[in-house]
């Protein structure tokens, strides 16, 4: 679908499954640019992951999306998450992990690393949602906030909305379509 829509660079998605991630290793050859290429199309390292924890006095579920520069790096960042969740379950997986963790953590990894909050403004799994998510930046991320470069507004949401809310003013904000149906590829893009 990237090739008939005229994509020339995709998100991996779902590095974190062992399945997925020995396919991509198999597969995937490295390019001069930080990228990755497979049949004529460059690829991202990404995944989505699904953070559910309990923190002031309500429970938390925001999905946040990891960027890795490699595959190493990639395997490195799944032996961390595997501490929190099962990596075999699902290709978004749930983690038992704070979202500031999430970030040290990969940090920790990588700095060449990006989390990224993931559909922002979804009522459900989302940094601002009504029914799960924060006030702020800083409030789900705490210190580490100062590691988010960029916010992923979704499908809920468009430019101007996002530029009402001064805190987004210092992050850039990108607008992914997802693969979960190859067909809306490029519904939303970068």
């Amino acid at each position: 679908w990237c090739k008939v829509k005229g994509i020339t660079i995709v998100g991996t998605g779902d590095f974190t499954h062992p399945v997925w991630l020995r396919e991509l290793k198999a597969k995937l050859k490295p390019t001069d640019r930080g990228l990755y290429i497979y049949d004529g199309m460059h690829f991202m390292l990404t995944v989505e992951v699904s953070n559910i924890y309990p923190q002031g006095g309500r429970l938390r579920k925001i999905h946040n999306i990891i960027f890795a520069p490699s595959l190493e790096t990639a395997e490195r960042i799944n032996a961390v998450l595997g501490r929190f969740g099962s990596l075999m379950a699902d290709g978004r997986p749930t983690l038992t992990l704070p979202s500031d963790k999430l970030v040290e953590y990969v940090m920790e990894v990588s700095p060449d690393c990006m989390v990224v909050p993931a559909h922002a403004w979804t009522p459900w799994f989302s940094l601002f949602g009504s029914n799960s998510g924060f006030d702020a930046l800083e409030e789900c991320f705490g210190a580490q906030a100062r590691h988010i470069a960029a916010v992923e507004t979704g499908l809920s949401s468009d430019p101007p909305m996002n530029w009402r809310l001064s805190q987004l003013d210092p992050v850039m904000l990108l607008s992914n379509s997802d693969a979960h149906s190859p067909a809306k590829l490029g519904r939303e893009a970068n």
